[in-house]
């Protein structure tokens, strides 16, 4: 056979080889934390992720076509977990659009309480993390905020946030900046998940 990411003949030798193996690894534990906290308060994965994310994000990202986008799954799978959702009373529909046909999803006191009971799903992997000495968790950042904005550009990765990607980012020689912030961006400042961000043209 070719060469291949997960044989470890192939790893000898081969960094990103490696690394790629490596971040496989993390996902499951991603995954299996995500899901021990879903069967304990019974929930779907994707039913705890779509709480999260409707407490944190503006309202108008709150919507089965960006959820679908956001989680890489069909609407159908989206307005499945929202019917579940609205039967446990922990969100709610709000028609108030222009286009009746769609609708905003919002949380209930039940739903925020339920945010608060799994949102704490990955701290065992931030508290790894915390153990890394400062230096490196920045460089870690860095390669993964690059990385994520890479995936993006070639279509892998449908949906971003990053600076890199905002039509704000100006980059510079020694420090970024940021044009609608008017500051210098720094390793440590570039977001993941901007709440002001604005896609800039390809």
């Amino acid at each position: 056979m070719s060469d291949s990411i997960f044989n470890p003949e192939d790893q000898l030798g081969a960094v990103s080889n490696k690394i790629v193996a490596g971040l496989e690894r993390i996902s499951e534990v991603f995954k299996v934390l995500l899901w021990e906290k879903a069967k304990a308060n019974g929930l779907s994965p994707l039913q705890i992720q779509l709480l999260i994310f409707v407490a944190y994000h503006k309202i108008e990202l709150c919507n089965v076509s960006h959820f679908a986008k956001e989680f890489n799954v069909t609407k159908p799978t989206v307005s499945d977990a929202i019917r579940a959702l609205l039967k446990k009373e922990l969100i709610e529909k709000d028609f108030s659009s222009a286009d009746s046909r769609s609708y905003l999803v919002l949380l209930t006191i039940k739903g925020k309480e339920m945010v608060s009971a799994t949102e704490n799903f990955a701290d065992p992997i931030k508290n790894q993390l915390l153990k890394i000495p400062s230096e490196e968790r920045e460089a870690l950042f860095n390669s993964i905020s690059n990385l994520i904005y890479k995936l993006n550009r070639t279509g892998i990765l449908t949906v971003q946030r990053t600076c890199y990607g905002c039509k704000f980012y100006e980059p510079k020689e020694t420090t970024d900046y940021c044009q609608l912030l008017e500051k210098d961006l720094y390793t440590t400042d570039i977001r993941l998940d901007c709440p002001e961000f604005e896609e800039k043209a390809r």
